[in-house]
């Protein structure tokens, strides 16, 4: 579905945006690819790899999601959206606040404006576990931004055919915000800080987090967030796979910060649909009211549902962990991925 038309990735010079980049001008032909960021120099970088006369329908255009006006002219003739732009780090956001709103909420709100002003055919919103029953402002301002990517499918009325979807998923393998090269450096002194010997988190690698978005991008119908099953493991496993010979040292949990991580809390247990390899979370307004399953083999969770790291059944073990690590490069991507996309829904 590609194939032909013009994609735009806000906050495409992060680790997503280059995954994605990579990933789409190796399969698909794109009319244009446009990355869009406020960080020229990472723009240049990845002009670098990949450059017009090698790629000639790659566009970087220079604009931040705080800026109504640039998106409108950016978004012009776009056909998919991809906003993956966002203040990820959650101490950054609880020491600048009101950055991280104006960003992650009021860029949000642009992005929405942007897509309908221009009649954008799909947008798909990059989420994270942090919104789900948040507890710090990163994942505050992420719920919010994922409440108006939902309502945005009523906000468009009825002259406009933009679609809006979200995808939710943890922990990134891969970013720049793994705790793997933090590991890695640390590993050099002999110690490693754990913050919470319990403590657990889901894992994605950046392959399956891009190949999920596409896939989700191709499914969405308006209004769901689509959440991957995923593995999950404990800290002190993947400590102990980075650096087998390095003791530990409990550091205490940082303000902010769970020691199990959710992606689908009982609140949305309820909405929620399962399939083979995702979730499908839809809110009430949007489920219809003899079919909840889109006719395409999926059964509705029960009650009580949750999805935790830790109650969650396929666990990664020290052994499959040290695995996975032996295939990362330096940039921490991932060649090949231990789970598949072939059992979406379709």
């Amino acid at each position: 579905m590609l194939n032909g038309k013009n994609i735009l990735v806000t906050g495409g010079t992060g680790s997503f945006g280059k995954k994605l980049t990579q990933i789409v001008l190796e399969n698909y032909q794109p009319q244009k690819f446009i990355i869009l960021s406020r960080d020229e120099l990472k723009q240049f970088e990845m002009s670098q790899r990949w450059n017009i006369k090698k790629y000639p329908c790659i566009r970087y255009f220079i604009g931040d999601v705080r800026d109504k006006e640039r998106l409108i002219r950016a978004f012009n003739g776009v056909d998919y959206v991809i906003h993956a732009a966002a203040l990820k780090q959650v101490p950054t956001a609880e020491y600048n606040p009101a950055e991280a709103i104006k960003t992650n909420i009021l860029g949000a709100m642009n992005v929405i404006d942007a897509a309908l002003a221009n009649n954008v055919k799909k947008v798909v919103a990059l989420s994270t576990d942090k919104a789900c029953n948040p507890v710090n402002l990163y994942g505050a301002t992420k719920l919010c931004s994922d409440k108006l990517f939902v309502a945005a499918n009523v906000y468009r009325g009825f002259d406009r055919d933009t679609v809006f979807a979200i995808v939710r998923y943890g922990n990134v393998l891969g970013s720049r915000g793994s705790v793997v090269p933090f590991f890695k450096e640390r590993s050099k002194t002999g110690v490693l800080p754990i913050t919470d010997p319990e403590m657990t988190r889901f894992w994605i690698t950046l392959d399956q987090g891009v190949h999920f978005v596409l896939k989700v991008l191709e499914l969405a119908k308006g209004g769901e967030i689509f959440v991957p099953k995923i593995p999950s493991m404990k800290i002190t496993d993947l400590a102990k796979a980075i650096a087998p010979g390095c003791s530990h040292e409990i550091v205490g949990v940082r303000p902010g910060e769970k020691i199990h991580e959710t992606l689908i809390g009982e609140d949305d247990g309820r909405n929620a649909t399962e399939y083979k390899d995702c979730y499908v979370i839809r809110q009430d307004y949007f489920r219809p009211e003899k079919d909840h399953t889109m006719d395409n083999g999926g059964r509705l969770c029960p009650a009580g549902f949750t999805y935790t790291s830790n109650n969650n059944p396929d666990r990664l073990s020290i052994k499959e962990l040290t695995r996975i690590l032996a295939k990362i490069s330096d940039d921490y991507a991932i060649e090949k991925t231990r789970w598949s996309m072939d059992d979406i829904p379709q």
